[in-house]
This record gives structure tokens, sequence and C-alpha cells, in this order.
């Protein structure tokens, strides 16, 4: 038997533990599971903040608070506003990612912010060039490391991103801005067809080694 219960107050939560010590097993939900003035940061890397924050019922309290991955590594942080977003949830944010020991910069709701649109750009490109056998892939992230000082090239991130989502995104902002550059060249389709997604499955541009279990 299953037991629901709609509330999570001091009464809630002590209804669901005594269902739960009895051994039903136990669903506990609240309507609102946030305070009125908390902010409700997204990590979203492309998708449109202001549609996000319509549908939560305080707006002004919705923020894009998109980390970088390996959060734990990458310094960057982009706050993304809105229209209807409070300028105190702005600096809130910004205090809290700058604690975290982050480098936040702050840029306005478009589709794909500012990192995505020019990382898809320039990983699409990358792949392009790959397609076109202009050079190979460890020769491509080369010149991007070496002549331009990126720390990864853009086909090793993609590779980590994952060349799933990163087909994703590229849908989505070429569906969202009809400009070509986004529009993703039929060597990701077909990577991502075959199940190669970068990293987390061992094959993308690269072989990956297998991680640990």
């Amino acid at each position: 038997m299953r037991i629901a219960v709609v509330g999570a107050g001091t009464m809630g939560h002590g209804i669901a533990q005594v269902a739960a010590i009895a051994g039903y097993q136990t669903r506990l939900t609240d309507a609102d599971l946030s305070a009125k003035d908390a902010a409700l940061a997204t990590n979203t890397s492309s998708l449109s903040i202001q549609r996000i924050a319509e549908v939560t019922g305080r707006a002004e309290r919705v923020v894009g608070m998109h980390f970088f991955n390996p959060v734990h590594i990458m310094k960057l942080v982009e706050i993304v506003t809105h229209q209807r977003m409070a300028r105190d949830t702005v600096r809130f944010v910004t205090k809290v990612a700058r604690r975290m020991g982050k480098d936040p910069i702050v840029v306005r709701d478009s589709p794909g912010f500012a990192s995505s649109r020019l990382g898809v750009v320039l990983g699409l490109e990358a792949m392009r060039m790959v397609e076109q056998r202009v050079a190979t892939p460890e020769d491509i992230d080369k010149a991007m490391e070496l002549g331009y000082g990126h720390p990864l090239g853009p086909l090793k991130v993609s590779d980590l991103v994952g060349l799933d989502v990163r087909l994703a995104i590229a849908e989505y902002l070429f569906r969202e801005l009809r400009q070509p550059h986004y529009q993703p060249p039929v060597i990701l389709r077909e990577k991502v067809r075959a199940g190669e997604l970068g990293k987390k499955t061992g094959k993308g541009f690269y072989q990956w080694p297998k991680e640990p279990s």
C-alpha cells in the first residue's frame, strides 16, 4: 500500500514519518517547497530563462546561473537576467557565485546566452573541418589550444559535454536564431545515431578510457 501526504509542514512531516515507520511506501510533497523570497536559479546552458520564470509565479526571483563542467575546476558562472527579474536577485546570486570562488559574468536572456552561442559555433565548425578532412581532431584542437590559448580544444569540449547534448543545443539555436552556422553538420548526426556520444560512451571524436566503476 502507498500513502501520499500533500503538505510538508509540521503535521505533514509527522504523518509521513509515522506512515513510513509503519512500513507504507510514503511520498511527501508540498505545493510550495521554497520561501517566497528565495532565488530560484537554473543551470540551463541555452533555454530561455524568461519562459522558465513565467510559469513559477515569482518571475522576479528566477535567474540563470550557468556553471561550467567540471564545476570544481571551471571558474566561470554565467548569470542570465531577464526583463522581469529584480535587481537584488542579480546582486544576490553574483555574491553567492563569488563566495563559491567563481568569476561571474552577467548576460541578457537570449537563445544560448553568450557562452553557448560562441562555444557551439566553434565546436560545429571544428566538426565540419573534420568532415571536410581539413585536419585531424587532434590538430584542430591543438590549433585552438596553442594558437589561441584555449585550455581545451572545441572537439574535446564537445566530447566532454556529450555529442547528443551538443546536437540538441545546436538544433535549438538553429531553430531559434535561424542562422546557418548553427545547423548541425552531418558528422555530428551520424555519431549520435551510432551511439558515439563522447566521453560518456568511450568514443566520440576521440577514444576515451573507461572510467573505473
